[in-house]
């Protein structure tokens, strides 16, 4: 069986020259061009498992053969060398479709990683693995917007190129980055998911990259940060709009130079991660109100990914209430009674397939022999036809109303007269305040990443202002 064959472009020899060895010590097969032309005429002659190519060439641009592999040699990756300190150059070679890139001077181990990585995307004993990913997709659903989703992913996952994934809460971004994760070179190593809203500022540092012992106090162990944690698999970077700036530079840094320092060390280690990000913000918009670092963005936002709202896949909830009630009530454990479904298509789910799930489970609770009717869904101003699927209580006369008892009734601050004004602002603000957080944290079940999406807030925020005003989750 002869080796895989690799086909470098560059026009310094004493490089090439290096790189050819180090392939050939690899066990690979090198063809050698050092221009475009040469290049594209040995492309037309035979195939290859990995094309590794300058960006600059006496006669044209690596950027040409990149964009040219994309679009004719869709099974061959290409990978980009790029010289000191040009990220910028890197980004624009992966939007235009590059596997990956190395940084001049070139670095053998990270070489040799790079390679490693692209010949298992050439390697057909690959493809039944990929399409047996596809079979047991996390993602579940048949319409036009999910095949495409997944037929996206697919392609994405032969890349190493850094993903945004944009989408509401409650839209599947987590299980996105997995499925991402699960088909590309990377599936046998780590795959670690980082809230970046619910890590304290003062923590973030040491969080991320690791400490070395005696650090500071407290640091009795040296410890590994999310970096090293993930090392040759993937980063996932979750509500990354609610990094705080200064936590924003040292991450750009650790994404363009793909190394990290230890809190209290005085070396760099090199890391292997590719990083996915997901927010439910307009990061776009971040940039322009100065809370997003315009560079940090356009290292992270190399290639888009978006995820469909749950109300603009309704053809799918039959298959998702299916998976999640077989999920609660294990395999004919429960059922939905007639209309149901129909009720379910009428909400508009602002908190997607996770808000189904909460909608089920409560259901659930409330349902005879396991069989969930239309009640038992308390849906908020959903319609079936014209009448209201939540069943409304009886009406009392003010005379027996019951004195408030619950702390959202509490909460809510007496209303004012007209021109009246109160007698302490500081204390009526907190109880509007108080009553407004309330009210979002009931609709929606105390999930404060929901809540604080309801408020325009962070959860960061959320949690502060809840602490503040001693709101606490009820007990279940």
């Amino acid at each position: 069986m002869s080796s895989p064959r690799i086909l470098v472009v560059d026009d310094e020899p004493d490089l090439r020259e290096l790189l050819e060895i180090t392939l050939l010590k690899m066990g690979l097969d090198v063809d050698s061009a050092a221009t475009v032309r040469e290049a594209r005429a040995l492309l037309g002659q035979k195939p290859f498992a990995l094309v590794l190519t300058d960006m600059r060439l006496p006669d044209g641009l690596g950027l040409e053969l990149v964009r040219e592999v994309a679009a004719h040699h869709k099974c061959t990756p290409i990978a980009v060398i790029t010289a000191y300190g040009s990220a910028e150059n890197a980004v624009v070679a992966l939007k235009a479709g590059a596997f990956d890139y190395v940084s001049k001077p070139v670095v053998l181990d990270d070489l040799r990683a790079m390679v490693r990585a692209a010949l298992k995307l050439s390697d057909p004993a690959a493809a039944p693995a990929a399409s047996q990913a596809e079979g047991t997709s996390r993602l579940i659903g048949q319409s036009s917007a999910m095949q495409a989703l997944r037929a996206q992913i697919a392609r994405l996952a032969r890349s190493q190129a850094p993903i945004a994934i944009n989408g509401e809460s409650g839209s599947g971004k987590e299980l996105a980055a997995r499925e991402i994760h699960a088909q590309s070179a990377r599936a046998g190593k780590p795959f670690v998911a980082v809230n970046c809203g619910a890590i304290p500022e003062a923590l973030m540092e040491a969080e991320f990259f690791g400490y070395r012992k005696g650090a500071f106090t407290g640091a009795n162990d040296e410890r590994d940060g999310f970096f090293q944690a993930a090392n040759g698999g993937t980063l996932m970077l979750d509500e990354v709009a609610d990094l705080p700036l200064a936590m924003q530079v040292k991450l750009l840094r650790a994404i363009q130079e793909r190394r990290v320092r230890k809190i209290g060390a005085t070396v760099e280690e090199p890391v292997d991660v590719r990083i996915i990000s997901a927010t439910h913000k307009d990061l776009a918009r971040c940039v322009e109100n100065g809370s997003f670092r315009q560079d940090l963005f356009y290292r992270l936002n190399v290639i888009e990914l978006t995820l469909p709202p749950l109300r603009e896949r309704l053809d799918d909830l039959p298959l998702l209430v299916d998976a999640i009630l077989v999920r609660l009530a294990g395999p004919g454990g429960a059922r939905l009674g007639p209309g149901v479904l129909d009720a379910l298509r009428g909400y508009a789910f602002p908190g997607n397939v996770r808000e189904l799930e909460n909608v089920l489970e409560r259901a659930l609770a409330f349902a005879d022999d396991g069989v969930i009717e239309v009640g038992d869904l308390l849906l908020k101003g959903a319609k079936l036809g014209d009448a209201a699927v939540v069943p409304q209580p009886p009406q009392m006369p003010a005379s027996a109303a019951p004195e408030p008892t619950s702390e959202l009734e509490r909460a809510a601050p007496p209303p004012l007269a007209h021109d009246a004004l109160p007698s302490n602002l500081p204390d009526y603000l907190s109880q509007v305040e108080r009553d407004i957080i309330l009210r979002a944290l009931n609709q929606t079940q105390f999930n404060r990443t929901q809540a604080a999406s309801l408020l325009g807030i962070s959860v960061r925020q959320l949690r502060y202002q809840m602490q503040k005003l001693d709101i606490h989750a009820p007990e279940p």
